[in-house]
């Protein structure tokens, strides 16, 4: 994987001390569920972009040929290790959201769950995920965004700070500001919680 900007290396180095206690459970309030909501929906040659320590991997269907990208080497050992639990033959690598090394059109999905909110360029990691879908394939993301409540917003503007220096952590962030720009068509919508997390699948135009 070629050396990633400074902002990617520091969320990187957060993520080899403090991953897990980072990630949240999949029991948890707010996201409970929403592993399996995105990975039951996966289909084909499918893509996870920035898969942690692997919570999704045993709930792909087991017909997906699942390919995984990370930049934490503590997070993606992890990942080996449920996906060895699981017994699933996952392709699982170091890699970059914003530069991912994969030829144009090889995925028929791409799947984000909890990641967008942390890559710096979340803009140009969707125009990447477009680039290496093939026409008609789907866009899946589970992301924490902005609340269309103004009150949980302003808590979210006001926790920001604190986020960003602890996790690199965007609140203010919604996938939807972008998916049109990088040729996307929204097939599947849901928010709840609070309107803070957000469940999405999109189909790349041809």
């Amino acid at each position: 994987m070629p050396p990633l900007d400074p902002e990617s290396e520091r969320i990187r180095a957060i993520y080899d001390r403090r991953g897990p206690a980072l990630t949240p459970g999949d029991g948890s309030f707010l996201f409970g569920g929403s592993r399996q909501w995105l990975a039951s929906r996966a289909s084909g040659d499918t893509l996870e972009i920035g898969i942690g320590g692997g919570r999704t991997i045993r709930h792909y269907p087991p017909d997906v040929r699942l390919t995984g990208i990370e930049p934490s080497g503590v997070m993606l050992g992890r990942a080996r290790a449920e996906a060895r639990a699981a017994g699933r033959a996952v392709d699982l690598r170091e890699g970059d959201a914003m530069a991912l090394d994969f030829p144009d059109a090889s995925f028929d999905t791409v799947a984000f769950c909890l990641v967008l909110c942390t890559v710096p360029d979340d803009r140009g990691a969707l125009h990447e995920a477009a680039r290496v879908l093939r026409p008609g394939g789907r866009l899946l993301a589970v992301e924490h965004v902005r609340s269309p409540n103004p009150i949980v917003r302003l808590v979210e503007r006001l926790w920001q700070p604190i986020g960003l220096r602890q996790a690199g952590d965007h609140m203010l962030r919604d996938p939807l500001d972008h998916l049109d720009d990088a040729g996307f068509d929204v097939e599947t919508f849901e928010r709840g919680r609070l309107g803070i997390v957000e469940r999405l699948v999109a189909v790349r135009r041809a």
